[in-house]
């Protein structure tokens, strides 16, 4: 699917690594040359982060839930982040468990940072930035 654009050459410009497993990799490295992209979590293949407290806890919990798993996927940071967010959601529900405090603790998220987004940015959530609904068909 990726090496179709193959062929296109693009300025070469500054990248963030994030998609590197995921889509770079696959479509080959001599496609990606010159593109662009935008990232908000940190990279676990960049060694930068080699020495982050919190890029070590990621890499203890992926060594012992996800062994076997491409720790170069983005996904695997994503999912790991929106997890950790998820639990502060539960703690501050404290023992109310119920949907409108699930709701509403979501809703009240300040300057909280899951340990994988990039320095500098954090989670803020207000009843008005939530989406009242999701369907799926």
């Amino acid at each position: 699917m990726y090496e179709g654009a193959s062929h296109l050459t693009f300025p070469s410009r500054r990248r963030n690594n994030e998609e590197v497993g995921s889509v770079l990799k696959p479509a080959g490295f001599g496609a990606a040359q010159g593109i662009i992209s935008a990232a908000y979590l940190k990279d676990a293949t960049d060694p930068e982060w080699k020495s982050d407290k919190d890029m070590k806890e990621w890499n203890a919990f992926m060594d012992k839930y996800a062994p076997g798993v491409d720790r170069s996927d983005a996904a695997t940071v994503y999912g790991y982040a929106v997890a950790r967010t998820m639990v502060q959601v539960l703690k501050q529900c404290g023992n109310d468990l119920t949907r409108a405090n699930i709701m509403k603790q979501a809703a009240n998220l300040k300057n909280f940072d899951p340990g994988m987004l990039l320095p500098g940015i954090t989670i803020n959530t207000s009843a008005s930035n939530l989406p009242r609904s999701i369907s799926c068909n």
